[in-house]
């Protein structure tokens, strides 16, 4: 590694320790020839499989793009910034998982729903309903039907929003 100050062509590794998601190494170096301190942070390099969307168009996968679907599919929702990164986590090491060179988008899609859907109802509906392009309030129905089917299998992962709705109806 050569130092950053003088570009010498070797420096000293001082410590190592991993960094608190455990995914980083992060070193402390120290250049022999100015004596000056610097870190620096290993990662391993996974490469992920390219995205196939629709009409056979292929495009590398983008992390970015994916957190922005869950931001906008949780806006203004009460859920935690680290759950948030969990789910991210999740749809990343699942595609990582399936040792495919290219994905189709609609798997994507199928793994973000599957964490809205542990993380907020409201979420999931949200983008199901551009996912799966709702084209009236028919298919909405439908996909809260199913919603409040899996409840069981959901409580305790989130607040009860829909039974909230069903008590609101009933008055």
């Amino acid at each position: 590694m050569h130092c950053p100050f003088c570009q010498h062509e070797d420096t000293r590794v001082i410590d190592s320790r991993l960094t608190e998601d455990g995914g980083t190494v992060r070193r402390r170096r120290e250049c022999p020839q100015c004596s000056e301190r610097f870190n620096t942070f290993e990662t391993a390099e996974l490469k992920l499989p390219a995205i196939v969307k629709s009409g056979d168009r292929r495009e590398p996968f983008d992390e970015h793009k994916l957190r922005v679907g869950f931001e906008r599919a949780l806006q203004k929702r009460p859920v935690a910034s680290d759950a948030v990164d969990g789910a991210v986590r999740a749809v990343v090491n699942d595609l990582r998982r399936c040792g495919e060179r290219e994905v189709p988008s609609r798997q994507v899609g199928e793994l973000v729903m599957r964490e809205l859907k542990a993380l907020d109802q409201v979420a999931y509906v949200r983008f199901a309903s551009v996912y799966r392009r709702f084209e009236d309030v028919h298919a909405f129905r439908e996909e809260i039907e199913k919603l409040e089917r899996d409840l069981p299998s959901l409580e305790g992962l989130q607040l009860p929003l829909l039974d909230a709705a069903r008590r609101g109806r009933k008055s």
